[in-house]
């Protein structure tokens, strides 16, 4: 998968130190799979939680921080929407965002 917005995640582990590893983890897993249903995300991330708009969540660092993104699974990619804190999370529309 392609992913679009590597510098937000890298902006996120500049405030958040404690997240850079279990992000870059992410970002290794995501990049070199090959998803073309939820169920293949599923398979990789048993807490991933989708929503419309081909939302998916993923708790980082041991749900401390959430990642939210929009997959393309027609065309291999993803689009980093959000990455925050529960609290942070708490706030946004996650079929918006």
């Amino acid at each position: 998968m392609r992913i679009i917005a590597f510098s937000t995640l890298r902006s996120f582990w500049d405030k958040y130190p404690d997240a850079q590893t279990p992000l870059r983890a992410w970002y290794a897993l995501a990049s070199r799979a090959d998803w073309e249903t939820p169920a293949d995300i599923k398979e990789a991330y048993r807490s991933a939680s989708f929503t419309v708009n081909n939302r998916v969540v993923f708790n980082i660092k041991g749900n401390d921080y959430r990642l939210v993104v929009s997959v393309r699974y027609d065309r291999g990619l993803i689009f980093v929407r959000f990455i925050g804190t529960h609290r942070q999370y708490d706030k946004i529309d996650v079929e918006t965002i």
